[in-house]
C-alpha cells in the first residue's frame, strides 16, 4: 500500500531506495550484517555482556545489606528476567540464523516478549515489560560500550548507495558511525532543523526530513521509499508514475551538482572585487580531505568535542596532540581554528551515566562548554596543552564556545598562560602569540560584545546556538521547531550588531553555524559586512557560486532596509527578491 507522510524538510534533494530500519527500544540499535566467521564470536561477546551485567547485580544486592528488602527483591527479579533462556539463549539462535549483531538480536527477542507482557490482564504481571526493556537496556549498554563493534553494513547484495536510513533519532556518538557510509538518505521520528540529524544530512549532501513522529512504526523493512528532502515528504510504496517523476527530478539536482565542481579552484570573489573566505567545519581528522575537496581556505571550526564521544574514558593529552596535529599538517598552512571542548546538552560524554544523582531541568542552560572547562581545569589543561603542542606544526587559531561573562576569558586566558609556562618549563616548542577568539552564541555576548572585543583577537559567531537562545526554542524539539526561525528581527539585529562591531574594531569575525552554509543568506550576510563563512565541506561550492554573482557594495543599503522590518514574513519576502 502506497502512503505519504509529511515532516520537517531539513536537507534538500531526493532520494530513492529501500527502508533500513534502525531499531528503537530505549536505545537505537543498528541492525549489522557480520560475515560467518564471525558469528561465534558475536555470540561469545553476547555471552560476556550477559556476564558482566550478573556481576553488576551480584555487586548491587552486594551493597544493599542495609537497604530495605524491596531493593534486594528488585535485583533478584532482574537477575531472573536475565537468566530467563527467552533473554539469554534465543538471542544466540537469532545471531547463528540470521548473522546479525548482538544488540540487534537482544532487541527483535525483548520485543516479542514486551508483546506477550502487554497481552496479560493482570497488571502487576503485565507492568513487567518495563522490568524486561530495564534488563535488556543493560546488556544493550554493554554490548554498545564494547571496542571493535561490527561495522555498519547493508545486507549482501544491496549497495549502501540505494538504503535510506529509518530511525526515531540519531545521537550525535551515531554522526560519527554513519559519516563513514554513503547512505542515500536519513529520516527521523523526531529532530528539528538544526538537530544533528539535520545537520549531519546537510554536510553530507544527503536529502533528509525529521519530525515524521511515527515513521519508524509504520515503515517495514526493505519497503521502497521516496525522501523529498526540499518539500519534507516522504513516500512509502509509490505507484510507477510517481516513482519515475521523481527519478526524473533527481536526475536533474545531480547535474546542477556537477556543474558546481568547475568552481572548486575559482577564488571567492564578488563582482566587485571583494574576497570572502571560504572556510570548513570539521568533526574529525579524517574531514580534511573533504575540507580541500570542497575548496576550503581553512579550517573555521573543528569541533574538538567528537573526538570523546563514543569513548568510555577521556583522551590523552598524546592523543589529541595527533589529532590536531593531524588537521594542521593536513591543511598544509591552512589557518585551522580548533574550538575548545564543547561539551552541551545534546552531547553526553558518558551516555552510559543516565540515572546520575543531579537531575539538569534544563542542560542548554547548564554547565557545558567553558563552564564545563573551567570547572573541569585538569582536563581542560590537557586539551589546551595539546593545541598548543599541535601549533609547531601550522596556522592554529584557539576558540572558545559560549562566552557570557568577561570573567571566562580572563579566566581562559589565564588557564592559557599555565598550560604555556608548563610547556616552556618542559622546553617543548609552540606558537607564543597564537590567537584567541571567542565564540558569540549567546544574546548577552552579543550585546556586551566590547567586553569581548577589547580581550580577543577574533570572534566567530555561532547562530544555531544563538539563535536557540535567542527565541527560547529547544532546537530538537520538533513541537517547537516551527519557531525556530533565523530571519528573526532580533536574531538578524544581533548578527548586524556583532559583525558592524567587530569591524570598527578591526577584529576578524566569522558566522560558522548554519546559516553561513545557507545560499539563501548568503547575500544578507554579505550586506551585513561578513567577510568569512564557515560551513560543512559540501555547502561551500554552492555559496561560493552565490558570492561570485554578487557585488557586496549593493547589497549593504538593502539589507539596512531589510533589518528596519518587524516581520520576518516581510523579511523573507524581500530576500527573496533579493536573491531573484
Amino acid at each position: 500500500m502506497s502512503f505519504i507522510l509529511h515532516g520537517l524538510p531539513v536537507s534538500a534533494g531526493i532520494a530513492i531506495g529501500q527502508a533500513h530500519l534502525m531499531s528503537h527500544a530505549t536505545l537505537e540499535v543498528s541492525h549489522l550484517v557480520i560475515s560467518p566467521r564471525m558469528v561465534e564470536k558475536e555470540v561469545a561477546r553476547f555471552d560476556e555482556a550477559l556476564l558482566r551485567v550478573r556481576s553488576e547485580f551480584e555487586a548491587m544486592k552486594g551493597g544493599k545489606e542495609n537497604a530495605p528488602a524491596e531493593i534486594g527483591a528488585f535485583i533478584d527479579l532482574h537477575a531472573m528476567i536475565l537468566s530467563d533462556p527467552e533473554l539469554s539463549e534465543v538471542p544466540k539462535q537469532l545471531i547463528r540464523e540470521r548473522r546479525c549483531n548482538a544488540e540487534w538480536a537482544l532487541v527483535q527477542q525483548m520485543e516479542i516478549l514486551v508483546e506477550q507482557f502487554e497481552q496479560i490482564e493482570d497488571p502487576y504481571l503485565r507492568e513487567r515489560s518495563y522490568d524486561v526493556r530495564q534488563v535488556v537496556e543493560r546488556v544493550v549498554r554493554e554490548l554498545v560500550g564494547q571496542p571493535g563493534r561490527a561495522a555498519l553494513k547493508a545486507a549482501k547484495g544491496v549497495r549502501e548507495e540505494n538504503l535510506i536510513v529509518v530511525a526515531h533519532d540519531l545521537a550525535p556518538a551515531d554522526v560519527i558511525a554513519f559519516k563513514e557510509h554513503r547512505f542515500a538518505s536519513f529520516v527521523t521520528d523526531v529532530g528539528g532543523a538544526t538537530s544533528h540529524t539535520a545537520i549531519l544530512a546537510r554536510g553530507l549532501g544527503i536529502p533528509a526530513v525529521v519530525g515524521l513522529h511515527n515513521a519508524r512504526q509504520l515503515i517495514r523493512d526493505k519497503e521502497t521509499i521516496i525522501v523529498d528532502g526540499a518539500r519534507g515528504v516522504l513516500i512509502v510504496n509509490p505507484d510507477r508514475r510517481v516513482l519515475e517523476e521523481y527519478q526524473l527530478r533527481r536526475s536533474q539536482i545531480e547535474l546542477e551538482r556537477s556543474k558546481l565542481q568547475r568552481l572548486r579552484t575559482a577564488p571567492s570573489t564578488t563582482l566587485d572585487g571583494v574576497d570572502i573566505d571560504l572556510h570548513a567545519n570539521i568533526e574529525l581528522p579524517g574531514d580534511v580531505a573533504a575540507a580541500l575537496g570542497g575548496g576550503a581556505e581553512g579550517v573555521g571550526l573543528f569541533r574538538t568535542e567528537f573526538l570523546f564521544l563514543g569513548r568510555g574514558d577521556m583522551p590523552t593529552e598524546d592523543e589529541l596532540f595527533e589529532a590536531y596535529r593531524k588537521v594542521v599538517k593536513g591543511m598544509d598552512g591552512r589557518p585551522v581554528t580548533i574550538r575548545t571542548f564543547d561539551l552541551g546538552a545534546d552531547k553526553n560524554l558518558h551516555p552510559e551515566d543516565v540515572s546520575g544523582d543531579r537531575v539538569h531541568t534544563n542542560p542548554a542552560l547548564g554547565l557545558r562548554a567553558i563552564r564545563l572547562s573551567l570547572a573541569e581545569p585538569r582536563m581542560f589543561q590537557t586539551q589546551l596543552r595539546a593545541m598548543l603542542r599541535a601549533s609547531k606544526y601550522g596556522k592554529i587559531k584557539l576558540l572558545i564556545p559560549m562566552l557570557s561573562h568577561a570573567h571566562e576569558i580572563d579566566q581562559t586566558l589565564a588557564a592559557i598562560e599555565q598550560a604555556k609556562s608548563s610547556l616552556r618549563g618542559q622546553k617543548i616548542a609552540f606558537d607564543e602569540e597564537i590567537p584567541v577568539g571567542g565564540m558569540i552564541e549567546i544574546p548577552a555576548a552579543a550585546l556586551a560584545i566590547g567586553l569581548f572585543l577589547r580581550r580577543l583577537n577574533f570572534l566567530s559567531i555561532g547562530t544555531n546556538d544563538l539563535i536557540q537562545y535567542t527565541l527560547a526554542i529547544d532546537r530538537s524539539d520538533e513541537e517547537v521547531a516551527h519557531l525556530y526561525d533565523p530571519l528573526h528581527p532580533a536574531v538578524l539585529m544581533l548578527l548586524a550588531h556583532t559583525i558592524t562591531s567587530a569591524e570598527k574594531c578591526n577584529i576578524p569575525v566569522s558566522v560558522c553555524g548554519e546559516l553561513a552554509g545557507d545560499p539563501t543568506l548568503t547575500r544578507l550576510l554579505l550586506g551585513m559586512g561578513l567577510r568569512q563563512f564557515s560551513m560543512h565541506p559540501r555547502q561551500i561550492l554552492e555559496v561560493k557560486q552565490r558570492i561570485m554573482q554578487s557585488d557586496f557594495s549593493e547589497l549593504a543599503p538593502i539589507v539596512r532596509r531589510m533589518l528596519r522590518l518587524e516581520e520576518p514574513a516581510r523579511i523573507r519576502e524581500q530576500l527573496e527578491r533579493l536573491n531573484a
